[in-house]
């Protein structure tokens, strides 16, 4: 976008790119406009955006929880689901890669925050917290006839309408119309589910729908009428023609929904494990869902809890409920992790203020402790120092590629995670530090925090818990890093970059052997854009039919020209042995390095 001034069309590698909406390109290339063409500058956007997912977290927490929490400490329940989202499994990981799906879960908690606080300005409550008086903390929640307690006159419910408004547009500008459905879902059902649906006319439509539209429609107006429909080719069950709104409306919408996208470059997660890895990535504190989910389900008869429990249970509800019966990949239940962090925050701070006379939810935090969470991270902190302590240690030099079991077939990496099963035992003498610091930071995880929690100073235990997670995290970002060669292709372009100022030639030429994810972080850290051989497939085959799409797509034959001819051609393949046979006729062929089972030969 930057090198092309074009911030409507984007292009990958030269061909046009209609799979997602533009905001993460704007982000990404917004902030290299400002830092430099670096890769930091590209991420530092997502992990403001992280930050912004903490404050909103904890700010509709502590709105949701201000009636369970102690007097003096009104924010815990914000606080402890903030904390959940900061130190959890599946926010972390899922912001490594550049992927919009933790976007998502901030603009839906923002939507929802947004609708709440318009809601209660059009049906004013009496909202009297921190009050330890039962008597009178009971009636929050219940209607009143005249005006809130809070406020000398009701406030206008257009500013937070036309603020949902935008991030509905936001959200449909990072990751297309699924951003409408979460949040307009929610509302039709919570509205629904409260006998309110009246209401809806006040809720400003006519100002909501314009906001909208002069946010979101922009782009999509002007990315129709730059790419319009073409000739496309027959046989490969496209329409006779197609442009933008064909890939992108249907095809990457509906067609993705139905499992019917062309072409289907993904994996399809089953049910049974994308509700499992929904678990993983809350996790540790996924722990107190069972408890939590419980208590929302009792504060539903309640007046006091009806807001927070209905909305946390319809809000979940509402994205796993989805992806349920669509196309899933493991990550797409990221939206929904604010909502089950908020459920186990207000067991975490419920259990901070039960009285000896209640303590339900101190008694239920405890007991899933015990029996889930303190066993767990023992075995794992035993299985991880096992490891950590009897793993080989590699030879120097030696490549983690060699110690692990690769795939043959690229159709085995459809998931983000799948490198994950290429791990041997061998392997693991590369991951011995990381290793001890996990086993140090689960055992403080189950072991120290339970006896804490025994002891009952539960926000004791909550801290400790969410410290210790800070080790296993960084523990998890050292191993990445080590791992990192067989997902990423740095070390391999700054080969190329030394050998090319070095020694300088005219005319050099980077390939690719295969599709373009072999080996995409060639384009950003060479600066080059690079052929493939054998790649028109997948993310560039729509954009390739674009008459100007660059000529970057090779043959077996047009690649043995090439090797012959006067130019430096620098191959990235992962079959160098073969690649060196192949090639060898048709000129010299030297190895210029290797990394993470990836090898650049060139020929000269």
């Amino acid at each position: 976008m930057l090198r092309r001034h074009d911030f409507v069309t984007p292009y990958i590698n030269g061909v046009r790119f209609f799979d997602k909406p533009p905001l993460m390109y704007w982000m990404a290339s917004s902030s290299m406009a400002v830092f430099g063409i670096k890769d930091w500058a590209a991420r530092l956007p997502l992990a403001l955006a992280v930050l912004a997912l903490l404050l909103a977290t904890y700010a509709l927490g502590s709105r949701l929880f201000a009636t369970i929490s102690p007097a003096s400490n009104p924010d815990r329940g914000g606080l402890y689901a903030a904390l959940a989202m900061a130190t959890a499994i599946g926010p972390y990981l899922y912001t490594r890669f550049y992927i919009p799906d933790i976007l998502l879960a901030l603009w839906m908690t923002l939507a929802v925050h947004l609708f709440l606080i318009a809601l209660e300005r059009i049906t004013p409550l009496i909202r009297v917290p921190h009050l330890r008086d039962s008597s009178i903390v009971a009636k929050v929640g219940i209607r009143a006839k005249h005006e809130p307690l809070s406020s000398p006159s009701p406030k206008s419910s257009l500013l937070p309408c036309i603020a949902f408004a935008a991030v509905l547009a936001l959200n449909v500008l990072t990751k297309g119309l699924i951003g409408l459905v979460f949040p307009i879902a929610f509302v039709l059902l919570y509205l629904l589910l409260t006998r309110q649906l009246r209401l809806l006319l006040k809720l400003h439509p006519i100002a909501s729908a314009l906001t909208f539209v002069a946010i979101a429609a922009p782009w999509h107006i002007l990315a129709a009428i730059r790419n319009p429909p073409i000739p496309l080719p027959a046989g490969q069950g496209l329409p006779a023609t197609g442009g933008w709104a064909w890939f992108y409306l249907y095809n990457e919408h509906i067609a993705r929904f139905l499992s019917k996208r062309i072409p289907h470059d993904y994996g399809l997660t089953p049910i049974w494990l994308f509700w499992l890895y929904l678990l993983i990535w809350i996790m540790p504190w996924a722990t107190f869902l069972p408890g939590a989910i419980t208590q929302q389900l009792r504060n539903l008869r309640q007046k006091p809890s009806q807001e927070a429990a209905l909305s946390l249970l319809l809000w979940a509800a509402v994205v796993l409920g989805f992806f349920s019966i669509s196309n899933r990949q493991e990550y797409y239940s990221l939206p929904a992790l604010p909502a089950l962090a908020l459920m186990a925050g207000g067991l975490l701070a419920q259990a901070d203020s039960d009285s000896s006379q209640s303590p339900t939810a101190r008694r239920s935090a405890q007991r899933w402790h015990t029996i889930f969470l303190l066993p767990l991270t023992t075995v794992l902190a035993i299985v991880c120092g096992y490891y950590a302590l009897t793993a080989p240690t590699p030879a120097p030099h030696t490549d983690i590629v060699t110690l692990l079991s690769v795939a043959s077939s690229t159709e085995a990496y459809n998931l983000s995670l799948s490198h994950i099963s290429d791990l041997t035992s061998t392997a693991m003498g590369f991951f011995r530090g990381p290793l001890a610091f996990t086993a140090l930071g689960l055992l403080i995880v189950g072991p120290v925090s339970y006896l804490l929690r025994r002891r009952s100073r539960t926000y004791a235990a909550n801290l400790t818990l969410a410290a210790a997670m800070i080790i296993v995290l960084m523990a998890a970002h050292e191993g990445l890093a080590r791992f990192y060669p067989i997902l990423g292709s740095k070390p391999l372009a700054e080969a190329i970059n030394h050998q090319q100022q070095t020694i300088p030639h005219p005319d050099d030429l980077l390939v690719l052997d295969g599709e373009l994810t072999s080996g995409s972080t060639l384009i950003f850290y060479t600066g080059q854009p690079v052929h493939l051989v054998n790649g028109r497939v997948n993310g560039l085959w729509y954009g390739s039919f674009w008459p100007d799409s660059p000529h970057i797509f090779e043959t077996e034959s047009t690649l043995h020209q090439l090797w012959s001819s006067p130019r430096r051609i620098f191959l990235m393949t992962y079959t160098p042995t073969t690649r060196t046979r192949d090639l060898t006729p048709y000129g010299p062929v030297h190895t210029l390095a290797t990394a993470g089972g990836k090898t650049i030969l060139t020929n000269q």
